[in-house]
């Protein structure tokens, strides 16, 4: 249910500060309510559209019934639609919500900043909109925001910058509960100082067309889920003789919890039994004036040897180890009553995420007594349709591991990590992107992701490489990622419709390659201005990740990356019919491909050079060069036979390994790639719960991009993957060269597909698959036996 724009009644609403200059140097935290009466709750409806900037908590009558608003940008404010009909009470109902603006600077500045992926101008507003009415319909109580809504501007938070752990997320906060409106929620506080809102700004100008900071759109993917959890474990606690089972304190109804004394501290870490996301809370009474700290950590690891790299092993051992990380620190108000649905309760505005925490309560003059710490995950729904064993039983952790991490990598965008940055960076959003096609077949985050990235086209025609984001950052290579994201789109949905209307970003993005070609055919070296990253290596680790190479010239990489990008661009030309722009595309890729062999190829070393001039070679080129076919496709075999014997060349990261793997499959030598799983399996053997960012520097313990294997196991070992781009059904073409067996199920647009298949003592393969029903499959098995199912169903052989 979502209203046109011209039918929005509702008022962008703020509170006036009586300081101007805290409100440009400090984020601002504003209260907002209204009280109305409900007579019968069984006979009345109530569905509200929310928003705010820069993000807000709705509560109907103390209960959480929204959080967001969705992540966007600033010509795309989503709002939320919420139905919240079951919350109505009979007499006084409050609606109210917590709403934090963060600050607005330029240029955006890391730590005082706020969270860099959430959008912000210079004012804070919120905006509700919605009616109570009878089912059938023959009474309205307009809630809409206006100056009939009270707000309360606090006075109790900070935003802290800690280390640099946390300034792409905008740090941890510091609050004074004695400073808290207890009660607000409900109309119990007793804080002064609430007076009615002010009217910022009509949603829409019906005259003259101009744009609000906030143009509204309804937000495009589900809302994210909200769990409550609990710790599963004690790892330490001081003083020795404290609780051990401290973690299953759980607000015990005798009102006892664990008492604290005037004077003694409590330090305890607790352990949530893998890497989640969530928020944090602590329900206590008493102890006015107690300090409270709350440090989220990723694993327990010894101290750093160096600047650049952290000194991790096993994660889950505390012995010798540490936490390390940033925390939020309380101080208690004492307001707290025997009642557990009164205790004194904080937890962090923002989800934190975390394995390990560490809670150290400071008791001041007076005891305080804690009945309950546990936590609220938190994420984006993922339903998990896949699943998958194998006759190794160490590729089983490697599924799980990914899964987890995954997950802990989807909130309102794809992240690339969600303890450090939870920015969406377009390499790593497209790899998992792809992952969430094979296990769940859920193109919703997906599709806004492609959105995403193409808001944030820049007048030069190049699309930034993280986004949503308020702190710009170019990275040219990344692009070509985008452009597969849309043909990848295609090729599992068949939406020719979705890459109609993404076509002009990326005839843009390749006009700006092509002005960068040089006489000789190749791209250029790149605008200094921009950061021409390729792959996390050690032998490029001083370069930041961009190869050697630069330092002498252009990159033969860039010159694969824009091929690659040619490539795939004429492709979606021809689906949409523009014929000629794909004739166009193809020729310039030809070009292209011709200077890198003229330029690139050294024939003493049978490799392609990382650069013209150069005598530097890496396996990225190799793999490229046969991804894009400027190496024929029977050379490719050779050619990557001969890269995987040379020892001196810097080699691909596990996360850019999925392009490994893809041009050994292309040349038909899948089976070379088994080998390489060591370094995931090396890492489980490290207890890790999900995937690090690099194995070599270990900064961040969970990066999407690592979940590798649940593209690998569906798509190659089950092989399981789209017939042809655009049309429906299943191609299974399982690759049986290194296991036994394996079997599980993959998620398709057409519904999920079960294969199982087993090496028969004389070497054949006998398989089966089950379809759904209706769908054309087909079953190719490597001994060139082929099975068609022109209704899908169920076959053995």
């Amino acid at each position: 249910m979502n209203h046109k724009p011209e039918e929005w009644k509702a008022q962008w609403i703020w509170s006036e500060s009586e300081d101007v200059r805290e409100r440009s140097e400090e984020h601002e935290i504003v209260y907002f309510r209204r009280c109305f009466e409900v007579a019968e709750p069984a006979a009345s409806r109530l569905v509200v559209h929310v928003s705010a900037d820069s993000r807000y908590r709705l509560y109907l009558n103390g209960q959480s019934v929204s959080v967001g608003p969705c992540k966007g940008d600033r010509f795309t404010r989503y709002f939320e639609t919420v139905d919240i009909t079951d919350k109505l009470v009979e007499g006084m109902n409050v609606l109210a919500a917590k709403v934090v603006h963060y600050r607005s600077c330029e240029p955006f500045r890391l730590g005082i900043g706020g969270p860099a992926s959430v959008w912000r101008s210079g004012q804070g507003v919120f905006l509700l909109e919605g009616n109570l009415t009878t089912k059938n319909g023959s009474a309205t109580i307009d809630l809409s925001t206006d100056n009939r809504w009270e707000c309360l501007r606090d006075a109790a938070t900070r935003f802290v910058a800690g280390g640099q752990d946390t300034l792409y997320v905008g740090g941890t906060e510091q609050t004074d509960g004695r400073l808290l409106p207890f009660g607000w929620l409900k109309m119990r506080d007793k804080a002064q100082g609430w007076r009615p809102a002010v009217m910022v700004s009509e949603i829409i100008d019906v005259l003259y067309g101009q744009l609000t900071p906030w143009p509204l759109e309804a937000r495009a993917i589900p809302p994210l889920y909200e769990i409550e959890n609990g710790y599963v474990g004690v790892k330490r606690i001081l003083p020795s003789n404290a609780l051990p089972d401290f973690y299953l304190l759980d607000g015990d109804s005798n009102g006892s919890g664990w008492l604290v004394r005037a004077g003694e501290t409590l330090e305890v870490e607790l352990d949530a039994g893998g890497l989640t996301t969530g928020y944090p809370y602590l329900d206590l009474t008493g102890g006015r004036g107690t300090t409270v700290e709350i440090l989220y950590s990723e694993c327990y690891e010894r101290e750093a040897e160096s600047t650049i790299r952290r000194n991790k092993d096993i994660r889950d051992d505390p012995e010798g180890r540490y936490l390390y990380g940033e925390f939020d620190r309380y101080i208690v108000a004492g307001q707290g009553e025997t009642d557990k649905e009164n205790y004194e309760r904080y937890e962090p505005f923002e989800f934190r995420t975390f394995r390990y925490v560490r809670l150290t309560v400071r008791a001041g003059e007076e005891d305080v007594r804690l009945h309950r710490f546990n936590y609220c995950e938190t994420g984006y729904p993922l339903e998990v349709k896949a699943y998958f064993a194998s006759s190794d039983p160490t590729l089983l952790p490697l599924w799980e591991i990914s899964i987890n991490t995954l997950r802990r990598c989807m909130h309102e965008t794809y992240e690339d990590c969600p303890y450090y940055e939870q920015l969406q960076y377009i390499m790593d959003t497209r790899l998992q992107v792809l992952f969430t096609y094979q296990i769940s077949a859920d193109d919703r985050l997906a599709r806004k992701a492609i959105f995403d990235f193409h808001s944030s086209l820049m007048p030069n025609g190049m699309i930034q490489s993280r986004y949503p984001s308020v702190y710009p950052q170019v990275i040219p290579g990344f692009s070509i990622y985008w452009i597969m994201m849309v043909a990848d789109h295609y090729r599992y949905f068949g939406d020719a419709e979705l890459v109609r209307r993404y076509l002009p970003t990326i005839d843009a993005v390749l006009h700006w390659f092509a002005q960068h070609v040089e006489a000789s055919g190749l791209m250029g070296a790149m605008p200094q201005s921009v950061w021409s990253f390729v792959d996390w290596v050690e032998e490029w680790r001083g370069g930041r990740g961009v190869p050697t190479a630069n330092e002498y010239g252009p990159l033969t990489a860039y010159s694969l990356f824009y091929v690659l990008a040619l490539q795939t661009a004429a492709e979606l030309n021809e689906v949409c019919g523009r014929h000629s722009t794909a004739e166009e595309y193809m020729n310039r890729a030809a070009a292209v491909q011709e200077a890198v062999r003229s330029n690139c190829w050294s024939a003493e070393r049978r490799l392609f050079a990382d650069g013209p001039t150069v005598q530097l070679y890496s396996q990225h080129c190799q793999i490229f060069a046969v991804l894009t076919r400027t190496v024929p496709d029977g050379q490719a075999g050779e050619l990557l036979s001969h890269m995987l014997e040379q020892r001196d060349l810097p080699t691909v990261s596990y996360a850019m390994s999925f392009y490994l793997f893809r041009a050994l499959e292309k040349a038909g030598l899948y089976d070379k790639s088994y080998r390489l799983w060591d370094t995931w399996r090396d890492l489980a053997a490290m207890n890790l719960t999900s995937w690090v960012e690099d194995p070599v520097s270990q900064r961040s313990d969970c990066h999407g991009w690592g979940s590798v294997p649940l593209y690998e196991f569906t798509a190659c070992v089950l092989g399981v993957s789209p017939m042809e781009p655009g049309s429906r059904g299943i191609l299974i073409r399982p690759d049986t060269s290194y296991l036994e067996w394996a079997e599980g199920a993959v998620a398709t647009a057409d519904g999920v597909v079960h294969v199982s298949w087993r090496r028969r003592e004389d070497g054949t393969i006998a398989c089966q698959i089950d379809c759904p029903e209706q769908i054309s499959a087909r079953l190719e098995l490597p001994d060139g036996r082929v099975v068609e199912l022109a209704q899908g169903g169920r076959v053995s052989i």
